[in-house]
């Protein structure tokens, strides 16, 4: 079977996967959507599988082509470093680095050990997938991503965790709020206000509620969004005040935004390096693995 499959029908699978739409994946290849149709009808063929589900609105994954998908990519990157050839990969002259990254600790950790790396090692490429932090996992423990920078709470038995910071919850409000002048903030002081939440199914969302019932403490959960960066916009409106990892909040020199450290019980969120237990890291994943590490890993505290 595996001599009869074909980088291009691969190719178009991504592709289509990734677009949601035939019409789009053909524009990008250069082909006719029937001659697009045709090549995902051979892989399917080949695979004895249904890879999408058509319909006349829209294509979507079935769910074994989303359990297709990671495989099909990690094929043709596979093929790809092949094509790079040997030498340049045993170098490190080529290749690619996939991080499964929450989308706050990817703007704290990541910047500035990417800057280092791509001096050092100018041709490889980074790709980083800023997801939840159960995606996140998933897709560590499914190979997409070499490895993940997510919380600690976002735990599998078919991974390894590396604690690299821990990162405070804190009240984040407008420089104007009334609780903007308090030197110490009570819980107290919380129960009357609007609180912005995200989903509770957000890892975050489940570690400050555990945290406040364990306490007995309730507080007025009026707003809930889906991402912390919106919460942070609604809060800037003026539409309530939030409680959120301390990494997520702008500098000290916002114009608008403030924050303020939360009494006890302390809330914290413990960030680190995700690694697969049963896949093996490439030299070049492990490359930047060192990186980050000298660049973050003493900054855990006890």
């Amino acid at each position: 079977m595996l001599h009869r499959l074909e980088f291009l029908d691969l190719q178009a699978f991504i592709l289509v996967a990734e677009l949601g739409s035939f019409h789009e994946a053909a524009q990008r290849l250069h082909l006719s959507q029937p001659a697009l149709s045709r090549r995902i009808q051979k892989l399917e063929e080949l695979l004895e599988i249904e890879l999408l589900e058509r319909t006349t609105r829209r294509t979507r994954l079935t769910p074994i082509g989303t359990d297709f998908l990671p495989r099909a990519r990690r094929m043709i990157e596979e093929y790809e470093s092949s094509i790079l050839g040997i030498r340049e990969l045993a170098t490190h002259q080529k290749g690619t680095v996939t991080i499964a990254c929450i989308p706050t600790a990817a703007f704290y950790f990541l910047p500035s050990v990417i800057r280092g790396f791509s001096e050092a090692w100018p041709g490889i490429r980074i790709r980083i997938l800023d997801v939840s932090a159960k995606e996140g996992l998933e897709k560590v423990i499914s190979g997409e991503a070499d490895f993940g920078i997510n919380m600690f709470s976002a735990q599998s038995p078919e991974v390894s965790f590396t604690p690299l910071l821990r990162d405070p919850f804190v009240l984040a409000l407008r420089s104007d709020h009334p609780l903007a002048d308090k030197s110490r903030i009570e819980w107290s002081d919380l129960e009357q206000v609007r609180l912005i939440t995200v989903s509770r199914d957000s890892g975050n969302r489940m570690l400050l509620d555990n945290t406040l019932s364990a306490e007995g403490i309730r507080l007025n959960s009026f707003y809930e969004v889906q991402h912390l960066s919106t919460s942070l916009g609604l809060v800037e409106s003026g539409l309530g005040v939030a409680i959120l990892p301390k990494m997520t909040m702008p500098g000290p020199d916002h114009d608008t935004l403030c924050s303020r450290e939360l009494p006890e019980p302390r809330i914290q969120r413990t960030i680190g390096l995700v690694r697969s237990n049963s896949h093996s890291i490439s030299s070049t994943a492990q490359l930047f693995i060192d990186m980050l590490l000298e660049h973050w890993g003493g900054s855990i505290c006890s």
